[in-house]
């Protein structure tokens, strides 16, 4: 990956976005794109969406969220201390000892999470989120409540890494790298001929309720959708592989399997990959998917979807890890794929 495009990742990746206060995030990445994309379109959920060939009769919808989980302040005591609620699917335990900025509405201010010393107890193991608060050194309730109030929201402060020159580490690349990839494909696609239009949507609240993903499909009534986000990985200690499969990082793209999946999108995705020799990996789905698959596919008379995965280790922690030679990959599969679609596919199952 060029220098500049991982220096663009990085920027996504330190700008706080949790799942309803996406504003900043968006407006980011809408300016990356508009230089490459025919349009850019907005919505009253909060979705931006670059355009390739927007005449095109056939619709293809990329979606990556932008959104990352989150704290949401509930309570501020008399001394001054933050209590809170889960944004998402924080994993509480993962929190402890952390350091967070708070969004608040005045202004954003800096807080750790406190521990009780080991030496008075500590933790329990059964401690939930409840047992936790954020200082931010405030010496009041009052002293408090002039920067923040009942419902700002906090996230990890986290500075992303380069680990050994192939992966990327931090906080929200659960969604940000799925953001990045959409936007790669406008940027690498803006220069070819294609027969379809190309929509790829940074949707919002996917964390929490995935109405952005239905926000943008319900509007642009797309004949295909793809969504592009993160799936876990099972290739480090403690993993009970039996159960949740062998995916690995830098051994490819993961592609959905199941009852949400329409079988010819996938059937298209591995073809382009043997013909760029990318090796994919796979990931059951049996009902559901748990992302803006789901709820893309349900707009309108019906939309075929798939879906298709980074391999990410650790996640809804502030260590989550992912590979840059997998990102490429991604990106390369779904420019090819674009690339090369006449507009004319049949997603029917059932045609020969």
């Amino acid at each position: 990956m060029q220098n500049d495009r991982l220096s663009f990742l990085f920027e996504l990746l330190k700008t706080p976005s949790p799942s309803s206060m996406e504003m900043t995030i968006q407006k980011r990445w809408i300016k990356e794109m508009e230089p490459f994309a025919d349009e850019i379109r907005t919505d009253h959920a909060g979705n931006a969406i670059a355009v390739l060939n927007p005449n095109a009769e056939f619709k293809v919808l990329l979606a990556g969220h932008c959104d990352e989980i989150a704290l949401v302040i509930n309570r501020i005591d008399e001394q001054g201390y933050l209590y809170f609620e889960k944004m998402g699917g924080i994993n509480h335990k993962a929190a402890v000892g952390m350091k967070v900025h708070v969004l608040g509405f005045k202004k954003t201010v800096t807080g750790v999470i406190g521990v009780n010393a080991q030496h008075h107890g500590g933790l329990k193991g059964d401690f939930d989120h409840e047992d936790l608060f954020i200082d931010c050194g405030a010496k009041s309730k009052e002293e408090m409540e002039e920067h923040v109030q009942i419902g700002d929201l906090a996230v990890y402060k986290r500075e992303p890494e380069i680990l050994m020159d192939r992966y990327v580490s931090g906080r929200a690349l659960d969604n940000r790298t799925g953001q990045f990839i959409v936007g790669e494909v406008i940027r690498r696609l803006a220069d070819k001929q294609l027969n379809v239009g190309v929509y790829a949507a940074s949707t919002v609240n996917e964390e929490t309720n995935m109405g952005g993903a239905y926000f943008a499909a319900a509007g642009i009534e797309p004949d295909m959708a793809i969504a592009c986000d993160v799936t876990f990985a099972t290739d480090y200690p403690g993993v009970n592989k039996n159960k949740y499969g062998d995916v690995k990082l830098e051994a490819g793209p993961v592609l959905a399997k199941g009852a949400p999946i329409n079988r010819k999108i996938n059937g298209l995705l591995e073809k382009t990959a043997k013909e760029l020799s990318i090796h994919v990996q796979y990931e059951l789905t049996s009902r559901a998917t748990g992302t803006d698959a789901d709820r893309m596919r349900l707009t309108g008379k019906g939309v075929p979807v798939s879906l298709v995965s980074l391999p990410l280790r650790y996640m809804h922690s502030p260590v989550e890890t992912a590979s840059i030679k997998d990102m490429d990959q991604e990106i390369e599969l779904l420019v090819e794929l674009l690339s090369n679609m006449s507009g004319k596919e049949s997603l029917n199952p059932l045609d020969e």
